[in-house]
């Protein structure tokens, strides 16, 4: 089974959570695309949700499947997101924005009940650090705010090189990432992360900082498929504990 059938088989296993009349968070990426077809499958069998997608290629995503959409513009909460990670741990703290999409997701996420991540189970480390981690950031005095990045990584007992995230294509030269928010993207390779929610408060002090991948205490439940079958990770603290 390659991993494409994997990610299939954990969006499947997530889709049993959905119930009819449902308001839905939709994640962005190659897991929660998955999702996002099978949901559409579901609809068109005359399933009622309704879905709050976390970036502009989901969005385009969900009406091609034929998901109806909304906005928390509109709705005042959502049941359940659905979405992808980058690394998750033992305490379901996660690395996400690999797809540049960090900002809505956590906006998304925050406005549910719950968080079902799903992946396949190479996503499943003991400590975070290893995918580089996103953090969102505003072009204005870049420099300022990547001073103040490397002072916040010190004091949390990181240290790792930084790089503004190119547009897919583009090499060195090429063109900066843009987020749909208009922002850019610093990848931090730290390697080992020794304190999630330390570095995580460290970095939303920061001015400059818009927003970054670390996502603690956000995600209720992990399905991780692997070649063995699907495993579900509950967290040990119910969210906003």
């Amino acid at each position: 089974m390659n991993m494409d059938q994997l990610k299939r088989q954990a969006a499947a296993r997530a889709l049993e959570e959905v119930r009819d009349g449902m308001q839905l968070g939709l994640g962005t990426g190659s897991t929660a695309k998955h999702f996002v077809e099978l949901l559409g499958e579901r609809v068109a069998a005359g399933l009622k949700v309704i879905g709050v997608p976390t970036s502009e290629a989901t969005r385009l995503d969900a009406m091609r499947c034929g998901v109806p959409l909304t906005t928390l513009d509109e709705i005042d909460h959502l049941d359940i997101t659905i979405d992808g990670a980058d690394e998750i741990d033992p305490e379901l703290n996660l690395i996400k924005g690999g797809g540049g999409a960090l900002l809505r997701e956590k906006i998304v996420a925050a406005a549910s009940d719950r968080m079902i991540v799903i992946a396949d189970d190479t996503k499943w480390v003991p400590t975070l650090g290893r995918f580089p981690l996103p953090i969102e950031v505003i072009p204005f005095g870049l420099g300022a705010t990547r001073r103040a990045i490397e002072k916040a990584f010190a004091e949390c007992g990181v240290s790792g090189q930084m790089a503004v995230r190119k547009a897919k294509g583009g090499d060195k030269d090429g063109h900066v990432f843009v987020t749909d928010g208009g922002h850019w993207i610093l990848d931090a390779q730290l390697g080992r992360i020794v304190d999630p929610p330390r570095l995580a408060k460290a970095l939303s002090a920061i001015p400059g900082v818009v927003e970054h991948g670390l996502f603690i205490g956000l995600a209720s439940s992990a399905v991780l498929a692997g070649g063995e079958g699907i495993r579900v990770i509950e967290r040990r603290k119910p969210k906003g504990d």
